[in-house]
């Protein structure tokens, strides 16, 4: 047997041995209630981040390893702690850096989940709890990994590593191009690697070749400078509420398509996805059809999205016949890879203001943009990438497109251009991230786990 090949098998065979372990941890993790929203505990983001950092230094192989904050620009506010750790390479080795996040996302309803969200409990072959996918076990599965390459070879091993487990992902990420300049030196690296996305399906490892952007902002409408009865005047005079559901309803076509010109869509091939995977992964109600047209699959990667995802109106319980003087509505767009956000969202504020219905006046605001995504794949590291999942999962990864955003990697491209990003995940079509419900499918972290720590393998013995 080779060097190289008995080198793969111990570092494959120490991570097998480890997944226990690395259970236990994201367990524990799990447990943490770290969300970054302002209303909640924020005593928790650092007790996540102490526990992250212990587990980091417990690996035994970083020079440093730190709890940083960065300012959010603009304000006089630092960001959520993240945990910075970094060990130098040594004879011509490259250096990697890891990127995940501890923060998950608020749980919902309560009411909705089957066990407590922060009670990790395995069930049919799942881990449930809140962040369990998303995306602590994205942090275990760098945990583990490390930890295979020490057991394996030994801590003197060349591959330099940095550590980036950020504290605000879910909470839009407000300082992160700011700690990204803070730390440019210890974070600068030839091979980045996103534990954030998802695969194929639950025995198909997926790397994320593109991603779409988000224009996200607020949208007041306004009819009227006091409420009015609607016995006396309604017939005549347009209320807030339904000049908002008239000019809404001009964002998309009869099919569910988006109607806004200036959006672009992208074209590429697409796998074969049938709608009888997309109800399964979605749990769309039988008798209600998908919207939209092309290639299912396109639609959700190359395509662009419209949805409102927040509305500021009388609540059922206080609804009295009132016409409405204002409402307003929070509209996140996904901008298909090849347009920029800036763009998208200019095209939808124009579109929406020659579309205002009765003269109703309309004012912008919160207004959040992430650009889309397309990854290099001609580097060595796609390659090293692609054996490493072909060898950790069985089965041959596929490049798939994600229909969500991942707004902070534009900023790590242009903070380190020379780079090569790697988008990976341990997230399958059923884990629910950002659902009541999440979970993560254990086989898949497994594989995961394995073949992150072959990756790094395969570049501790590359020199550059």
């Amino acid at each position: 047997m080779s060097e190289i090949a008995s080198r793969s098998d111990a570092v494959r065979d120490s991570a097998e041995t480890g997944i226990p372990r690395a259970l236990a941890d994201l367990g524990d993790l799990v447990r943490i209630p770290s969300i970054a929203w302002p209303s909640m505990d924020q005593q928790q983001l650092v007790r996540s981040a102490e526990a992250v950092a212990a587990l980091v230094e417990g690996t035994g192989v970083f020079d440093s390893v730190a709890i940083k904050r960065a300012a959010i620009p603009g304000t006089e506010e630092l960001g959520q702690p993240a945990v910075l750790a970094t060990r130098a390479a040594r004879n011509g080795r490259p250096t990697v850096l890891l990127y995940a996040h501890h923060d998950v996302q608020p749980i919902g309803d309560e009411a909705l989940w089957e066990t407590p969200p922060f009670q990790p409990t395995v069930r049919e072959g799942r881990l449930y709890g809140r962040g369990a996918a998303d995306d602590k076990a994205g942090i275990m599965a760098h945990i583990g990994a490390i930890r295979a390459l020490v057991e394996a070879l030994g801590p003197d091993f060349d591959l330099g590593l940095a550590l980036f487990i950020e504290g605000e992902e879910e909470y839009g990420s407000r300082s992160f191009a700011q700690f990204l300049s803070d730390n440019a030196d210890a974070l600068r690296a030839d091979v980045i690697v996103v534990a954030d996305s998802g695969n194929w399906d639950d025995r198909t490892p997926g790397l994320t070749v593109s991603l779409r952007g988000n224009a996200r902002f607020s949208m007041r409408v306004r009819t009227l400078e006091h409420a009015s009865h609607s016995g006396m005047f309604g017939g005549a005079v347009p209320d807030a509420m339904m000049a908002t559901i008239t000019l809404l309803a001009t964002l998309w076509d009869a099919d569910g398509s988006v109607a806004v010109a200036g959006l672009t869509s992208r074209e590429a091939e697409t796998p074969e996805y049938t709608e009888t995977t997309l109800r399964s992964e979605t749990g769309l109600l039988d008798g209600v059809s998908p919207i939209g047209d092309g290639s299912i699959i396109g639609r959700i990667w190359n395509k662009p999205s419209v949805t409102v995802i927040g509305i500021d109106a009388t609540d059922v319980a206080s609804a009295s016949n009132t016409l409405a003087p204002e409402v307003t509505v929070v509209i996140s767009a996904r901008v298909a890879p090849g347009q920029s956000a800036a763009d998208a969202y200019a095209a939808m504020a124009a579109h929406l203001r020659a579309h205002s219905p009765f003269g109703a006046q309309l004012e912008f605001f919160d207004v959040d943009l992430g650009n889309p995504f397309l990854v290099d794949t001609s580097g060595w590291a796609v390659r090293d990438v692609r054996e490493a999942l072909a060898e950790g999962y069985g089965v041959d990864p596929v490049d798939i497109g994600v229909g969500g955003s991942i707004p902070f990697i534009a900023d790590l491209v242009r903070e380190f251009p020379g780079a090569q990003i790697l988008v990976t995940g341990v997230e399958d079509p059923h884990s629910r991230a950002h659902s009541p419900n999440e979970s993560l499918h254990l086989d898949t972290f497994r594989h995961a786990l394995i073949s992150e720590a072959l990756l790094l393998e395969k570049l501790d013995a590359r020199t550059l």
